[in-house]
């Protein structure tokens, strides 16, 4: 405890670390103050309750921390963003001309940025539209005010697409002055906004159940502690190839000649394929209006079903392998160790050290890919044990993973800080590792 005293006073007396800390907070409070802010037409009195429902309506509503629900001005959040940078950071890797942009340096990053930007503006119109669509439906219809139905399209679509570009705006500020990436944090702040309400239901859900209810609701909370456990070894796990640079002698002076390491993360993939298998399992669940496929869609609506979470194990593996596959390029690998007049020991250079990271990295995706799809059905897990649905979601998939990786991100800053100026780590036994690093404005 007088360790974690020590710590608290140390960051304390950085300035610059205390006034980033103090920009993020105070950023974070302007986004959660507009989730609260209703559309114009819109009688907030008169919204339904309940959150934004199951699918993928849910998951943006947990991404977006109720807002989607509440029919904010800040309805669509980030998302439009996000979905911009993940589009723009497959066209890095899939699209020659982009991937020569991305090697220019600073001016070519610049024109990436803004062309995500540019298509953030595209996306978020496009959603705002669906957005007002869905206004339209039973329970929210109802809380649209008459008079105001002939502006109410297009205003709608403006101020929802200004809402996003102004999350976009704190998003970036925060990357630019405050701690860790803007927008995982605005993520993360949004599923945990979640939380304090999930509890009170869980322990109401528990405590209804009579003089075991405590004792089981004691055990989900250290399960929980455990999976975030397991899970930030999942996110920090790395294999070491050790990698030896040859000395050069330049004068009187030696360079090179150091025995490092080459780490490949277990988990190089992170949340998307996660993402990716959530996109394509939500598609059967369109299918539930027609008669012939509402048993199909009754499958993927239940994510306890044992079905559901077998396919999801398998698109989870899959997709890890297809995006590890696109983002992690050994032959660029070897050809910077060459470059660098640096080799493995062992190994020749040039493909054949391609050859051999890349049959390192084949081992460890599939420990990686199916720990990765054990962590995405484990909020399936946690429904079929009693766990009420609102809860379970904290137990795995994206949300924790966000949550887990984004607090690994931000404590990893507030270290650097630490130690650059000699102060202790944030830990004895090691120092703290995020995420891997991503020229994307997007790190989730």
């Amino acid at each position: 405890m007088k360790k974690f005293i020590q710590t608290l006073k140390n960051i304390w007396s950085i300035g610059e670390l205390k006034n980033k800390i103090l920009f993020t907070l105070g950023l974070i409070a302007v986004y959660r103050f507009g989730t609260h802010i209703a559309l114009p037409g819109i009688d907030a009195n008169k919204l339904p309750t309940g959150g934004g429902g199951t699918g993928i309506l849910g998951l943006i509503d947990a991404f977006a921390g109720g807002a989607f629900s509440q029919a904010s001005i800040l309805a669509l959040g980030i998302m439009p963003y996000i979905s911009a940078s993940i589009f723009m950071q497959l066209m890095t890797i899939l699209y020659p001309p982009f991937q020569k942009m991305q090697k220019e340096g600073e001016s070519g990053r610049k024109k990436i940025t803004q062309y995500t930007r540019f298509l953030t503006v595209i996306v978020a119109g496009l959603q705002a539209s669906a957005y007002v669509a869905f206004l339209g439906s039973p329970g929210y219809q109802e809380a649209q005010i008459a008079s105001y139905s002939q502006y109410f399209w297009f205003s709608t679509t403006i101020v929802l697409t200004a809402g996003t570009l102004f999350v976009m705006w704190l998003a970036e500020r925060i990357t630019d002055k405050g701690l860790g990436n803007g927008s995982s944090v605005i993520i993360m702040v949004g599923i945990l906004a979640r939380l304090p309400e999930s509890l009170v239901q869980e322990w109401l859900s528990k405590s209804n159940r009579g003089g075991g209810g405590l004792l089981i609701f004691v055990l989900e909370i250290a399960v929980l502690v455990a999976i975030i456990m397991g899970l930030i070894i999942l996110i920090q796990g790395v294999r070491k190839i050790p990698v030896q640079y040859a000395k050069q002698i330049v004068g009187n002076r030696q360079f090179g000649g150091a025995r490092q390491f080459l780490p490949i993360k277990v988990n190089s993939a992170g949340v998307m394929p996660i993402i990716f298998a959530q996109a394509i399992m939500f598609l059967p669940t369109l299918l539930q209006n027609f008669e012939t496929t509402q048993g199909l869609a009754k499958v993927f609506n239940d994510h306890s079903n044992v079905w559901y979470m077998l396919i999801y194990a398998v698109m989870v593996i899959g997709f890890t392998f297809l995006y590890t596959a696109l983002i992690f390029n050994p032959k660029q690998i070897a050809d910077d160790l060459k470059r660098n007049n640096g080799f493995i020991p062992g190994v020749k250079p040039g493909q054949p050290t391609a050859d051999y990271i890349g049959s390192v990295m084949d081992k460890i995706t599939l420990p990686g890919a199916v720990l990765l799809a054990v962590v995405g059905i484990l909020p399936g897990f946690a429904q079929r044990l009693g766990v009420t649905q609102s809860f379970s979601s904290f137990f795995g998939g994206t949300s924790l993973l966000i949550m887990v990786g984004v607090v690994l991100d931000t404590l990893q800053q507030i270290e650097t800080q630490l130690l650059m100026r000699q102060y202790d780590g944030l830990m004895k036994s090691g120092r703290i590792q995020g995420r891997q690093t991503s020229s994307s404005p997007v790190s989730i």
